[in-house]
């Protein structure tokens, strides 16, 4: 008698694991909600590729080290995953922590694929063993700036904390409206009380407050203070880092929470892959999952594809930045070098800004695409 063939997706995966380090923020004072949406992605992925047999028939294990936003703490876990034979990292959300991450990555030789930080220089010199899914900072806050300046807004105030990656996005934004007849003004938080911002943003005329601070402080103190003075009615208050695709914002700010545009990494429309993925993480999450959970799906796409053609040794993972063509939940990914980008980059990722609709704050509207 002939045994019939197992079905699609019941393959056996039985020989030893395949392990893969991801570094996550867990706990404060990382953001704890990107890094469940991270981990959500990420682990879905993880059970979609077992459910098909795994890599040649090894089941994929994630081994998860929460970095509290700490760089230190990642560092220290990396070489941790690296002592434990991991054939690759992935993940991190905040682009400090992102750093320090690759940066030792590189100086290990192990293979990084970066989830969901920006900052352009992720490590200090080129290296063959980071790449990237989402878009250097450059870009996507160029593009920012770019919905600013179409709708108006030629006098830009920005409340910011010392930081390499707020300092950073306030370069880009400054050089890029000021090609464009527009000025940016810098609010130092450490100088100011969110009621003295008010009087600020009166002082220099500006007709957008940017928010390049952390959340919950300053920034749900300085959403509440600028929306509670009648002078400022009319002014519009932005989060290019993204602070508002998440719920506890909305939770934080309630109706206040709405009307503020930021940027995220999805297309206007998602494919048939994408919607799957959206319908089983919303169960997961219980919640709209936002771009950075569709980021931790894609990383765990492309590196599964890659080790099934190049196995796990981590020199040939690295060396095969340059061929991977994966068919991601958000549009085909492909790494290429680019021009001040230290790392393999996904040259095209979607990027959008959107705001919560004032009238329904769970639904998202898109005010400007690229």
């Amino acid at each position: 008698m002939n045994t019939p063939p197992a079905p699609p997706g019941s393959e056996r995966t039985d020989g030893p694991s395949v392990h893969i380090g991801v570094l996550v923020p867990l706990t404060r004072p990382g953001w704890v909600g990107a890094g469940q949406h991270l981990l959500a992605g990420l682990e879905l992925a993880v059970g979609e590729v077992n459910d098909a047999g795994g890599i040649g028939g090894r089941p994929l294990e994630l081994v998860v080290r929460d970095t509290a936003a700490d760089p230190q703490r990642a560092a220290a876990a990396l070489d941790e995953l690296a002592g434990l034979g991991v054939a690759a990292l992935a993940g991190e959300y905040h682009s400090v922590v992102a750093r320090a991450a690759a940066t030792r990555a590189d100086a290990l030789g192990l293979p990084f694929l970066c989830s969901s930080a920006v900052l352009d220089a992720l490590t200090e010199r080129p290296t063959e063993w980071v790449a990237r899914l989402s878009p250097p900072q450059s870009r996507g806050w160029q593009v920012y700036a770019d919905f600013l300046l179409g709708a108006g807004h030629r006098r830009i105030a920005v409340a910011t904390q010392p930081s390499v990656y707020w300092a950073t996005g306030t370069r880009i934004l400054r050089d890029h409206l000021a090609a464009r007849g527009g000025t940016l003004t810098e609010l130092e938080m450490s100088a100011l009380t969110p009621a003295a911002v008010c009087d600020a943003l009166i002082d220099s005329r500006a007709t957008a407050l940017l928010l390049l601070v952390g959340h919950p402080d300053p920034a749900v103190p300085i959403v509440k203070s600028v929306r509670g003075d009648q002078r400022l009615a009319e002014i519009l208050i932005g989060a290019p880092a993204g602070q508002p695709e998440f719920a506890e914002w909305a939770t934080s700010l309630g109706d206040d929470s709405a009307g503020v545009p930021f940027l995220r990494y999805l297309p206007e429309r998602l494919g048939p892959l994408g919607a799957r993925v959206e319908k089983v993480l919303r169960e997961r999450l219980g919640e709209a999952p936002s771009f950075v959970a569709f980021e931790g799906y894609d990383t765990v796409a492309v590196l599964a594809d890659v080790l099934r053609s190049h196995g796990a040794d981590r020199a040939r993972i690295a060396e095969s930045w340059p061929r991977v063509a994966v068919e991601g939940t958000r549009g085909l990914i492909q790494f290429s070098r680019m021009p001040g980008i230290s790392v393999w980059q996904w040259a095209r990722p979607p990027i959008q800004v959107v705001d919560r609709d004032p009238a329904e704050p769970d639904r998202f509207r898109i005010l400007h695409a690229s």
